[in-house]
């Protein structure tokens, strides 16, 4: 394993070195193409304690908040995306069990693996220890970002953020069309538009999948309102009294 002493360090003050030293807390760290005795059903595990501990957590934080809202701050926190950080920010990379061909491309730094690496160690915590230490693991190590959820608005995708702000001003809502498809068909490229006919904007956005060209279409459509009703703002106060 490639570790350093302080990288060891914040493991062992989170885990404690008995922990660290299990069979089980081994396994955790196994990728499938390590060797049979892998990860995966750990990783399974892991997921249901981690979103049980988290959606436990933001309901107790958060009395008055919406089911909407809650449904979306777990999302944010419990992705690949989030996980992989989180990896990262205990360098569990650097404890990693990779086959040869994982190592050799950079396994150890992929995002998928760091995710579902973490979510194993969770579940040995649990499966060694219990509950209660598997919910106080996945809390310290969620601490900061329990301390400054996102906002609820910022947490809304481009396409309802923009139809929500248009409705309440009275505009109708966007429309959306796949302007053109390109690429080999693993690889494609797709165009879509975002027309708001009533305020006169038309964006495109470009992306991977249909769905994500909309997004960034609407995303583009959304800044350029806000633009307006900024400038609108504006020239209210300058020719105020």
């Amino acid at each position: 394993m490639r570790f350093c002493m302080n990288v060891a360090m914040k493991l062992v003050d989170l885990l404690g070195h008995k922990h660290m030293s299990s069979d089980c807390f081994v396994q955790a760290l196994t990728h499938r193409s390590y060797g049979s005795k892998h990860n995966e059903r750990m990783e399974f595990l892991g997921d249901s304690v981690l979103g049980l501990v988290i959606t436990n957590a933001l309901f107790n934080k958060m009395p008055a908040a919406s089911e909407g809202y809650l449904s979306r701050l777990r999302a944010s926190l419990v992705n690949e995306n989030t996980l992989a950080e989180i990896a990262s920010e205990l360098s569990l990379g650097d404890f990693l069990r990779l086959g040869a061909g994982e190592l050799k491309s950079g396994g150890f730094r992929r995002k998928s693996i760091l995710s579902d690496t973490l979510e194993a160690v969770i579940a040995s915590v649990y499966l060694e220890q219990g509950i209660d230490s598997a919910k106080e693991f996945v809390l310290r190590i969620y601490t900061n970002r329990l301390e400054n959820l996102p906002s609820e608005d910022s947490l809304k995708d481009p396409k309802s953020r923009l139809q929500e702000f248009l409705q309440s001003r009275g505009h109708a809502i966007p429309k959306y069309n796949l302007v053109s498809t390109t690429g080999d068909a693993h690889r494609q490229v797709f165009t879509a538009e975002c027309i708001i006919t009533d305020v006169d904007i038309h964006t495109k956005g470009i992306a991977g999948s249909r769905r994500k060209a909309e997004q960034q279409a609407a995303q583009n459509a959304y800044e350029i309102v806000m633009k307006n009703e900024a400038d609108k703002k504006q020239q209210k106060k300058d020719v105020a009294p």
